[in-house]
């Protein structure tokens, strides 16, 4: 498995429509055979930030996952959102076993 840790911040009048766009990007993402996860959290001391959690089957994923037609939406959607553009890191899952997603 393959996970990215993206951290999002976003302007705070925009928090309620970057909310919905991205829960529909997940809910999309979910449905790729390549991804097992696609998780959307949101701080509680500071409402403006957020992660998502990406967790795909195989290298490959990831690079399908950005070829669809709902996350090119989502991008042209939230990047305007954005206070800062996004990171993201890339971590190689431990515990549970691979099986186990």
């Amino acid at each position: 498995m393959l996970v990215l840790i993206v951290h999002i911040h976003v302007k705070s009048e925009c928090i309620g429509a970057f909310k919905a766009a991205t829960i529909e990007n997940a809910r999309n993402s979910i449905r790729e055979p390549g991804v097992a996860r696609f998780d959307v959290i949101q701080q509680t001391d500071d409402p403006t930030r957020f992660v998502l959690i990406e967790v795909y089957r195989t290298p490959e994923a990831p690079a399908a996952h950005k070829a669809t037609a709902h996350y090119h939406d989502w991008l042209k959607v939230t990047e305007p959102m954005m206070v800062t553009p996004r990171t993201r890191a890339t971590y190689t899952n431990i515990h549970p076993a691979d099986s186990g997603w």
